[in-house]
């Protein structure tokens, strides 16, 4: 799988990888009626995407978290709905990175995870 930001290859492959398809609705013509019927008014449709890795050098934790720095970016990657890559704007969410270990001066970290939303 290649994933882009901004164009640019990430470093490493995502060991989880999610899309899913959001609606959004209008929050004031959206209602259920006194029967329970839905009138729904979908403004759009969006990707939100969740994305992790098991083990990151310092160097490409560093270069996937620059790429996401901007308020919003260029993301490329697998879209079910399309049957094949799209590129959206998104943005990031919070970005949990633990230190895992030091080995011969290297940091290496476990489990980066965080969510990509469509602006």
């Amino acid at each position: 799988m290649q994933l882009k930001a901004n164009g640019k290859p990430l470093v490493a492959s995502p060991s989880e990888f999610k899309v899913t398809i959001l609606d959004l609705d209008d929050a004031d013509s959206s209602v259920r009626t006194s029967d329970g019927k839905l009138n729904r008014d979908r403004v759009r449709v969006i990707r939100q995407i969740e994305i992790g890795w098991n083990a990151l050098t310092g160097v490409q934790i560093k270069q996937i978290l620059d790429a996401m720095e901007n308020v919003f970016f260029d993301f490329t990657f697998p879209d079910p709905k399309a049957g094949g890559y799209i590129t959206r704007k998104m943005y990031v969410g919070d970005r949990s990175a633990p230190v895992a270990f030091e080995r011969k001066g290297v940091l290496w970290y476990k489990d980066l995870k965080f969510t990509l939303t469509e602006q």
